[in-house]
């Protein structure tokens, strides 16, 4: 799960960073409008974790002078990246007013980081369409245990090759685009490259060599994993 982080505390950022690093999320954050728009105007992710208060920063946004500017301009360019809020305002009206502007969950501060996880975890299946439980033929994900299983027995993969096929088992039977996959598997500071991805590729193809399930080249449009015929 890939998670953008918009929070302006550097202490409550670093405690939920290292909290869902530890859970086997991949972390971008930012600490102001500015970074957060930047951020997330040029990658991609699973889910945003959005303060309100943001300190403006003199960005085109700070007029509106919280976080719900950045979500609203989100939303008014067609990105329905799910959203969970997080403030100290707990008002039953404010909670409207960013539900109304697109967010999809809600999260009153101070909070518990499990509840914090498991809510994030939610809002990705729910617009990813998967269950916790995910089979094609003997490959089987687990999303909540985060492994991966092949004829029962637990497939040990490096991470990319992890995260490589992870994005294409969610869900499965997906064509997935290698923008989409260049995209999602890039650090901000580490693109993934083409030539990169086909490795990776290339050897997870190896490792399911009679295994039953193949990843299959759609040309001009990507990969699919998919039973084989």
């Amino acid at each position: 799960m890939r998670v953008l982080l918009v929070e302006d505390d550097p202490t409550l950022r670093q405690v939920i960073r290292r909290s869902l690093e530890d859970a086997g999320c991949r972390v971008d954050e930012a600490g102001d409008i500015a970074a957060g728009d930047h951020v997330w105007r040029i990658q991609s992710f699973d889910v945003v974790v959005l303060d309100l208060n943001l300190p403006h920063s003199g960005h085109a946004l700070s007029g509106l002078g919280s976080g719900l500017a950045l979500l609203r301009a989100a939303r008014a360019r067609g990105d329905r990246t799910p959203v969970l809020v997080l403030t100290a305002r707990n008002r039953t009206s404010e909670r409207i007013e960013g539900l109304n502007a697109g967010a999809d969950d809600y999260l009153g501060k101070p909070f518990d980081l499990d509840e914090l996880e498991a809510r994030l975890r939610a809002l990705v299946r729910r617009s990813q369409g998967t269950a916790d439980h995910v089979q094609v033929g003997a490959l089987a994900l687990d999303r909540r245990a985060r492994r991966i299983l092949l004829h029962g027995e637990l497939l040990q993969l490096p991470a990319r090759e992890f995260e490589v096929l992870w994005e294409l088992m969610t869900p499965a039977g997906r064509v997935v685009s290698k923008r989409e996959l260049s995209v999602k598997l890039s650090d901000l500071d580490e693109l993934l490259t083409e030539n990169a991805l086909e490795a990776f590729i290339s050897r997870l193809r190896k490792r399911l060599v009679d295994s039953g399930v193949h990843i299959r080249t759609l040309r001009g449009l990507g990969y699919v994993l998919e039973e084989a015929r």
